[in-house]
């Protein structure tokens, strides 16, 4: 009955326009999605600007006066509001993730409307066929039953026979007319009951799928606010219990322990106090910019280390003059890239940055496996780069592992901070290690990133020519809760870790101050951290960083073997067509996820080149956007995946007219970035017991990426 409930009630009617009414009724449950996934984004706004808003009041709590018997208590304070804060950002994490589905759902529904739209054009037609038949039928009937009334008229009145003959034959032919309509409308109304309850099924399907899935995405924002609130009640529960055992004797002891002068009464010491300790130096701990890692054994373990990046974006000559020896520059650097002594931090850079011809463009085909590349035939280019030779570390075993105490941990590695050391955690979708308290014997929450920068020179369109260098870090996130746990025990567990899928690795730099490995492993890296160099790190980090909730770690870096054209997330040709009044530009990309591990989707991504020789007027396709001051164009392109149209290819074409032509082919420069995958796939494990990843989270960024033609 309930299968049948359109078929029973919308297809019938004087004017049969129950299609009209179904068609309509699946159109708007695209409108039902797209507006509860504004809802939900709303509601995630909301959360995030309390979550920032009860950051800001831990803060408020940090900066309370640590004087006096009270002091403790702000400490107690800061820890479960900020708890409360990381409650609300996971919920934030999850609501967004939420909303890629229903944006997905929206995707999938408009696909699957458009194909119905063509599977029911048929039962349009007969919709519209028997509402012509219907209509004739009824005027032929008009007809008739005039025509037969004015016969009858006419023979009452006396008429000639003459004129009843006539009024015969309009009766036999209105009669003849009103029974072909009658046919027509028995055959067309059979066909429309047939395909009227074909697709009053199908449409009705297509709802309730549509109302089981609008369902499954409340029960899924349900079980996230839920979650959230469970959170907050057990970090409630933890504040309660805390603020309970904070009694007024342990403050009391907590200030005479901390503020004591001394137990000894006055005049019972006989020590001279002529003789006073001599300070101690501290010594400053800064690795220099030359080195990735210190070794030196002579520094003193409890200061911070300080890691500093500086990143330079690429720049594009805007003149004729010096165009030639930038582009050799761009070339050089990207053949010598190895892996950078010193830790990097790769942050999204803007392009600066509009609209051309409709020329027919043809997709660049997919390359071949690329051959090797003759020697000299690119002068300037190193594709072998420096050589690469990491320090031999130790083959001894780790130290046995020590039981571990009660711990506090909150927040950790967000999607859009950078793996400097000891960063405030900024607004993000990771999820980190639960902010509740955990029990005595629980494994400690640590998270890690695997972050990659793909460097490429693609030159015209010869495959062979595609220069690629590929490197990454790995580093460790620590709540700050782990510290305490760090000093409070004499021999804290011994973290362990191995590095799997590195067969793709071509060279593996470890961190020599906190890292120890087994170099007998060949397919498998074992390592395991110096805890005591690892404890002082943290404790160095937090007294620099007091209000930071965790704490970033540089372990390694590696470089990745490059197969050329094929290593590249996305292949690049560009083609220019330069004449004194006018230039035609076409960049031909292709989506190429075999480089991937997993194939993921390219997001942000960005495309941007200059064009000399006085731009008067631009048109482009995709729309473009141009910079007149800085003599450039810039495309901002949608998410590219094998997902996308035509698989991820397309052009972009680009007409330019000019004052003061010909244009000097210029370099194209081009950047995006992926989240949840590598090109490496290399992978990490903990082993033994004693701690848990919280999160495993994989990215890459590019570098220096750019095409010639």
């Amino acid at each position: 009955v309930v299968f049948n409930s359109f078929v029973c009630f919308l297809w019938q009617g004087d004017k049969n326009n129950g299609f009209d009414v179904l068609y309509h009724n699946m159109k708007h449950g695209q409108i039902s999605s797209k507006e509860l996934s504004d809802f939900i984004r709303e509601r995630a706004t909301i959360e995030e600007a309390y979550s920032r808003s009860m950051t800001k009041l831990a803060k408020t709590a940090s900066n309370c006066s640590q004087l006096g018997t009270f002091a403790p208590v702000w400490d107690v304070f800061k820890q479960s509001t900020e708890k409360l804060a990381a409650c609300h950002m996971e919920l934030v994490r999850k609501l967004q993730e939420l909303i890629k589905e229903v944006q997905k759902y929206v995707e999938e529904q408009a696909k699957n409307h458009k194909k119905t739209k063509e599977e029911v054009a048929s039962t349009l037609e007969a919709v519209q066929n028997i509402q012509s038949v219907s209509q004739a039928l009824q005027k032929s009937k008009e007809n008739y039953i005039n025509k037969t009334l004015e016969q009858e008229r006419m023979r009452k009145e006396g008429a000639t026979q003459r004129d009843l003959d006539k009024a015969g034959l309009k009766v036999k032919k209105a009669t003849e007319t009103y029974k072909s309509y009658v046919e027509k409308y028995a055959n067309a109304k059979t066909e429309f009951e047939q395909r009227m309850t074909e697709t009053a099924q199908k449409f009705q399907g297509i709802e309730e799928e549509h109302v089981l899935r609008m369902q499954e995405i409340i029960h899924s924002y349900c079980q996230s606010v839920e979650e959230t609130h469970i959170q907050i009640g057990e970090v409630q529960e933890e504040f309660v219990k805390n603020m309970e055992n904070t009694s007024v004797e342990s403050l009391i002891q907590k200030l005479a322990e901390s503020k004591g002068t001394g137990k000894e009464r006055p005049g019972n010491t006989a020590k001279s106090l002529t003789h006073g300790a001599k300070p101690r130096k501290r010594k400053t701990f800064v690795i220099p910019e030359n080195s990735f890692y210190s070794s030196s054994d002579s520094e003193d373990e409890d200061e911070p280390r300080k890691f500093h990046v500086q990143i330079k974006p690429v720049q594009t000559n805007n003149g004729t003059h010096q165009h030639k020896a930038t582009i050799d520059e761009l070339k050089a650097s990207i053949g010598n890239i190895t892996l950078s002594p010193t830790p990097a931090v790769r942050d999204q850079r803007d392009l600066p940055t509009t609209p051309l011809g409709t020329a027919t463009i043809v997709p660049p085909p997919r390359p071949l496996s690329r051959p090797k590349l003759p020697a000299g035939k690119l002068t300037g280019i190193n594709e072998a780069g420096q050589p690469f030779s990491p320090p031999k570390m130790s083959n001894s075993s780790p130290p046995p592992a020590a039981p571990l105490a009660r711990a506090e941990s909150s927040s950790s590695l967000s999607s859009n901070t950078s793996l400097s050391t000891s960063n405030t955690p900024t607004v993000g979708t990771s999820r980190g290690p639960s902010p509740v308290t955990l029990a005595s014997q629980d494994a400690l929450p640590i998270a890690v990133a695997f972050t990659e920068s793909v460097n490429a020179y693609f030159k015209g369109a010869d495959p062979s020519k595609c220069i690629v260098k590929i490197t990454g870090d790995m580093t460790l996130s620590f709540p700050s809760g782990i510290i305490k746990i760090f000093t409070s025990t004499p021999s804290p567990a011994v973290l362990s870790f191995k590095l799997s899928n590195t067969s793709r690795l071509e060279q593996i730099m470890p961190n020599q101050q906190l890292l120890h490995s087994d170099s007998s492993q060949s397919d498998t890296k074992d390592f395991w951290l110096n805890m005591p160099a690892l404890t002082a790190y943290l404790r160095k980090s937090s007294e620099q960083n007091p209000a930071a909730s965790y704490y970033n770690v540089d372990i390694l870096k590696y470089q990745v073997c490059s197969n050329g054209i094929q290593s590249t997330p996305l292949n690049l040709v560009v083609y220019w067509k330069c004449t004194p009044s006018t230039t035609d530009l076409r960049v031909d990309y292709r989506y190429n996820p075999e480089s991937m591990q997993p194939p993921a989707a390219l997001t942000n991504l960005q495309m941007l080149v200059p064009v000399n020789g006085g731009v008067t007027n631009m048109q482009s396709l995709p729309n473009a956007i141009w910079n007149a001051e800085q003599s450039k164009s810039l495309w901002k392109l949608s998410d590219i995946s094998d997902k996308s149209e035509n698989e991820g290819s397309g052009s972009l074409r680009a007409k330019f007219e000019l004052s003061d032509g010909p244009s000097i082919p210029a370099t194209l420069a081009v950047q995006f970035f992926s989240e949840g995958s590598t090109l490496s796939g290399v992978d990490m494990e903990l082993v033994g017991s004693g701690y848990r990843l919280s999160l495993n989270k994989k990215r890459f960024a590019t570098g220096r990426y750019m095409a010639d033609c």
